[in-house]
């Protein structure tokens, strides 16, 4: 079976790595981690895959002094592990035009909310104090936007009265950890075509 190389962008703590992993390590998802990169050396996300023979590296931002020269450290640790899809799983980074063209079609990006409602940043809090009754996540493909390209998949998780931001986030967090190896299981089938602004899944 042919798996499909994951390169893996993540800041924080990985739980959506790991949601992928168990997809992978179950046998529903044709993939294998290529690579993990984050931009923190603190992040949780590194010390999640120690012992498991995932490759990884730190490529902190901090160390370098443009934008472009941080993203072109990016994409040649992607293209020594041969990346055939990044997966941006809390990477707290907005990508550059110019490092998206490096993978046109083929970054892919999930967000706690539905857009396009409550992009960028604290989107569970934007919809909590907006009021509204459904929220949920999106995964979609990256374009030069912050959280604008084409939509993937999309599931809405119900605000509750009783929520506060901390209960709603861990609930629509339990969400994404069900859509991503999904919306990623697409692509690794090939039964994603980008129209424009659309995503079109395609019959098996």
């Amino acid at each position: 079976m042919n798996r499909t190389v994951l390169g893996v962008l993540a800041s924080g703590r990985g739980s959506n790595l790991q949601a992928i992993l168990d997809a992978i390590n179950a046998g529903r998802l044709a993939a294998k981690i290529g690579v993990v990169i984050s931009d923190n050396p603190a992040a949780n996300v590194l010390k999640r895959i120690v012992g498991l023979g995932i490759p990884a590296a730190c490529i902190d931002r901090s160390r370098f002094s443009s934008r472009p020269e941080f993203e072109s450290a990016l994409a040649a640790e992607l293209n020594l592990h041969h990346v055939e899809l990044v997966v941006l799983a809390g990477f707290m980074r907005v990508l550059s035009q110019n490092f998206i063209e490096l993978f046109p079609g083929r970054i892919m990006n999930i967000h706690p909310s539905l857009l396009p409602a409550f992009p960028g940043e604290n989107a569970q809090e934007q919809a909590f104090r907006h009021g509204v009754k459904v929220s949920g996540c999106t995964v979609h493909f990256v374009d030069k936007g912050v959280d604008t390209g084409p939509i993937i998949l999309q599931e809405a998780v119900p605000v509750l009265e009783s929520d506060t931001v901390e209960s709603l986030s861990e609930r629509i967090l339990h969400v994404e950890h069900i859509l991503y190896p999904r919306a990623i299981g697409l692509y690794t089938a090939g039964r994603l075509r980008i129209e424009g602004s659309r995503v079109i899944i395609l019959d098996k």
